[in-house]
């Protein structure tokens, strides 16, 4: 693995492809770190992001026959972590348990003066959009997301059924995504950490 690891990333790339375990090693030496930061700063939680870091490696280390067309290890392996980890983002805001801990750990690490300003301004284009929406669709956002509860706790206290209520949170997700993606440039998930912190 010495020699190994004096070699540069396109020269261990074949033998990773070639399923040679020692430069798998090499290269996950050489920017499992690297991954973890770039990783932790979409979701603010160290046990999350190296989780999903362990993942990008597993992903890499599986996929490695796929990799003879790529020019650039180190920007495929960014790419690859910056499109697990917003999909994994999208994934949470599906699950209370991990949008918990996103939620929990951003509290604990932001609050820098440009960061209040940019949550401010994230929040306030949230509110604008949601206030467009329908009524009925505004008050079941409330209740699925700013109050936790789930689709049957809704559907029970509005005396309507469960799909009616998924079907509310579908469109104003779908509504939301597209807004904030146009306006803002950035993804649902990153404004709606903010916007329900607050």
């Amino acid at each position: 693995m010495d020699l190994l690891s004096t070699l540069s990333d396109e020269e261990l790339l074949p033998e990773l492809i070639a399923g040679r375990a020692e430069a798998f090693s090499v290269l996950y030496e050489r920017y499992n770190r690297n991954i973890y930061q770039f990783i932790y700063k979409y979701v603010h939680s160290a046990a999350l992001a190296d989780d999903l870091t362990q993942e990008v490696f597993i992903r890499l280390w599986n996929g490695r026959q796929q990799l003879s067309h790529v020019q650039s290890f180190k920007g495929y392996l960014l790419i690859s972590a910056r499109n697990h980890t917003l999909n994994s983002l999208k994934a949470a805001l599906r699950s209370e348990r991990a949008m918990g801990e996103v939620v929990r750990n951003f509290v604990a690490q932001r609050k820098t003066t440009d960061e209040r300003l940019l949550e401010n301004d994230y929040a306030a284009f949230l509110q604008r959009e949601l206030s467009k929406l329908p009524e009925r669709s505004r008050e079941i956002f409330r209740l699925c997301r700013q109050e936790y509860r789930t689709y049957e706790e809704v559907a029970l206290e509005l005396g309507i059924s469960k799909s009616a209520v998924k079907n509310h949170m579908v469109y104003t997700m779908k509504v939301l995504k597209a807004s904030v993606e146009h306006e803002l440039g950035v993804s649902l998930a990153s404004v709606l950490v903010v916007f329900l912190l607050r």
